[in-house]
């Protein structure tokens, strides 16, 4: 499979996202010819912020979370948003997506508080991550180890979970998404 080849998920709630988390991992797959999907709650616009507070730009979703199915995409994206994540956190469709790309051999890439996701899905034992330090603790209750890393990349359990920790680390973290395509 090649990056121009690959069919990509990103999933968010509608609001609350993130935005250089969001925008870059999908201009970024897009500009190297990955078909990417935005699925969120629902089809309402995707309302992103800077920083957790300024407002950001908004994006038109192409699905909703229940209409998508892992079995039809390569590698799944979770972006971070301490809103957008506590909300698809405790969303089942959000929760049995990420279960599906795990139990498929999948790789999952999740910056920031993404991973939050992953801890109520019961994915991240056994596993080493690089998300922001605020949910470290979060991490290491699920039996998971914590590392502060501009990215971490961990093949334990029979799946690839791509992990960094904020903003600042998107030229790794795409690049690893990247790499994981190829």
């Amino acid at each position: 499979m090649a990056v121009e080849n690959s069919k990509v998920l990103i999933i968010v709630n509608n609001w609350g996202i993130e935005e250089t988390e969001l925008t870059r991992p999908l201009r970024d797959l897009k500009a190297a010819g990955a078909k990417v999907t935005l699925a969120a709650t629902t089809l309402d616009p995707c309302e992103t912020v800077q920083h957790d507070r300024y407002e950001g730009e908004t994006l038109t979703p192409d699905a909703r979370l229940s209409d998508v199915q892992a079995a039809d995409y390569d590698l799944l994206v979770v972006p971070g948003g301490t809103c957008n994540v506590d909300r698809i956190r405790v969303n089942e469709d959000a929760i049995t997506l990420a279960q599906e790309f795990a139990h498929e051999g999948k790789p999952i890439a999740a910056i920031c508080h993404g991973a939050w996701l992953l801890v109520n899905a019961g994915l991240v034992a056994g596993k080493t991550a690089a998300p922001c330090r605020y949910i470290a603790a979060d991490i290491e209750n699920a039996g998971g180890h914590y590392v502060d890393e501009q990215l971490h990349v961990d093949d334990a359990n029979g799946f690839k979970l791509i992990t960094s920790r904020k903003p600042d680390d998107l030229d790794y973290f795409v690049g690893a998404i990247k790499d994981a395509l190829k």
